[in-house]
């Protein structure tokens, strides 16, 4: 499989395909998640999701951020729809997002009506611009140059609260990630959906969906070296980002093996 460029979104299309995998990576690895992402793409698109990786740019207004990934998501699905790449049969949409990409994909469910069978959610947070980005905090504006994000936090809750239709959901958080707001999320979705919503506590940081892959390259002959860098690699380097790729498939698709 190779990366392909339709309508300015980034796709893996792997040979038949059981469901559509929609992503939006966070705020300053979002405008490349072909290569910020890459590894954990990869490996979605080898259990056979049809990947849509939604590059975007961070700015203030994330309702118009929201919006502008939708409408190129729908964009590309439909061309691929009409050069057959994409059969036409029904496969479930599912929206992955890490960090500002979770809140885009709650903002999409609150705001526009679209079909998901479900999203998942990584290392949501939904602080003030002044936390969020640090160059705000640095400037030290007096009240009357009150930079903020659109929505609010406190307006996003309540869009959260009040709108957001996507009814099944998986929370991800990790164990060291201290600018985290999944369980504040969780509360809310489960006042909404009761136990449709489920949450999971990983090992890793904040960035560990971004891990990348390591190219250990064997020579002519498979030697005890080899071996123990491939082994190292599984075992060390991406014990966190397969663990994660095993519960996404897990809840993907709970009747296929992991």
């Amino acid at each position: 499989m190779d990366w392909q460029e339709v309508a300015g979104n980034w796709v893996l299309t792997p040979r038949r395909p059981i469901g559509i995998v929609h992503f939006l990576g966070g705020a300053f690895a979002a405008p490349a998640p072909q290569l910020t992402y890459r590894w954990l793409l990869e490996a979605l698109a080898q259990k056979r999701y049809l990947v849509v990786a939604t590059p975007f740019v961070q700015t203030l207004d994330h309702n118009e951020i929201a919006l502008e990934v939708l409408k190129a998501f729908e964009t590309t699905t439909e061309r691929l729809k009409k050069s057959a790449t994409l059969s036409k049969a029904y496969l479930p949409i599912y929206g992955v997002g890490h960090s500002l990409g979770s809140k885009l994909h709650l903002l999409i469910g609150s705001l526009f009506e679209v079909s998901r069978a479900g999203n998942i959610l990584m290392c949501y947070n939904n602080h003030s611009a002044r936390r969020a980005i640090p160059l705000v905090e640095q400037l030290n504006l007096t009240p009357a140059f009150n930079i903020e994000f659109t929505p609010t936090p406190v307006k996003t809750n309540q869009l959260i609260a009040q709108e957001y239709s996507i009814r099944r959901n998986l929370l991800i958080k990790f164990q060291n990630d201290d600018i985290d707001q999944t369980t504040s999320l969780m509360n809310l979705l489960q006042k909404r959906f009761g136990n449709m919503v489920a949450s999971l506590t990983l090992p890793g940081t904040h960035i560990t969906p971004l891990g990348q892959d390591v190219n250990w390259q064997a020579g002519r002959e498979f030697t005890p070296l080899d071996a123990v860098g491939q082994w190292v690699k599984q075992e060390f380097l991406y014990k966190d980002l397969n663990q994660l790729l095993r519960e996404m498939s897990r809840w993907l698709n709970p009747v296929l093996p992991v």
